[in-house]
């Protein structure tokens, strides 16, 4: 029987654009505009656990997002690791959301897809990084769903093996099709897209729904469904500055020894800082 599998794959900000990030003192929300995207990077675990489970049983990988319009690029990206196709849920209604407005849409454009068989999450986010975008998820579909997936065994084409990770340890499961799971980085590593790749991604077909295109509740989209509030954000002040130090390695050492004593800091002579002290008999 093949599978219809649906994963869920978040835009974040890319890490090499981090000191362009600015924070919007009267939204309290992240500037996104002009600061480049990449997949969330556990997010290709989830799309590698989908590709494993086609190759095994057949079927079809659909990779949904919920993001502004440039997120057809990640998308496309997707589809050049081997996704089938995409759809992209992009209105400027659904502007504003937390992770429980943002997990009731893509619940709602999932459910428009009629069938599917197994929902693939990253754990969290590498921007937001609440981990609660799955768990939700799972609810607002009524499907069973587990959190912190790291390993993932096929028995046959309606149930799986799961391990999950838990504080000093894991657990084992047994879960049925339909399910929704969470991954871990630890689950698989995500292959490498290769030119050919990119080249089929490029006929794959990726679908635009807004807010008309799906069955939904206004008070549960954007930030009118969205209880959650930030209290404060803010960028850090950083104070932090460099400063070289000239001349003998006596007069280096007795300046450096003033400017950290200076800063607070004990110093116990004969000890460098973090030590401890050993006895002639060790």
């Amino acid at each position: 029987m093949a599978l219809n599998i649906v994963v869920c794959i978040k835009p974040v900000p890319d890490p090499q654009y981090y000191d362009k990030v600015s924070i919007d003192p009267e939204t309290k929300r992240i500037i996104r505009e002009g600061i480049p995207t990449i997949i969330n990077p556990v997010d290709k675990n989830g799309i590698e656990a989908a590709l494993q489970l086609r190759k095994l049983y057949g079927g079809k990988v659909t990779v949904v997002t919920m993001a502004p319009p440039n997120a057809v690029e990640n998308l496309r990206e997707a589809l050049a690791m081997g996704a089938d196709e995409a759809i992209l849920l992009s209105d400027r209604e659904f502007g504003g959301a937390d992770t429980l407005a943002t997990s009731y849409t893509l619940a709602k454009g999932i459910e428009k897809l009629a069938n599917f068989d197994i929902v693939f999450c990253g754990v969290e986010s590498a921007d937001g990084a609440t981990a609660q975008v799955s768990s939700q998820l799972g609810e607002w579909l009524g499907i069973p769903h587990l959190w912190n997936v790291f390993e993932i065994e096929a028995e046959d084409e309606r149930n799986l093996k799961v391990k999950t990770k838990v504080e000093n340890g894991s657990m084992d499961w047994e879960i049925k099709l339909p399910c929704l799971l969470g991954v871990a980085r630890e689950v698989n590593k995500p292959r490498f897209i290769s030119a050919m790749g990119i080249i089929k991604a490029k006929k794959k077909p990726i679908s635009i729904w807004g807010r008309d295109d799906l069955t939904l509740e206004d008070e549960r989209i954007g930030l009118t469904g969205s209880p959650t509030k930030a209290g404060e954000i803010f960028e850090p002040d950083l104070k932090r500055k460099g400063e070289i130090l000239k001349g003998s390695l006596e007069e280096v050492v007795d300046v450096l020894t003033s400017k950290v004593r200076a800063a607070g800091i004990n110093i116990t002579e004969g000890k460098g800082i973090g030590s401890e002290e050993v006895s002639e008999d060790e």
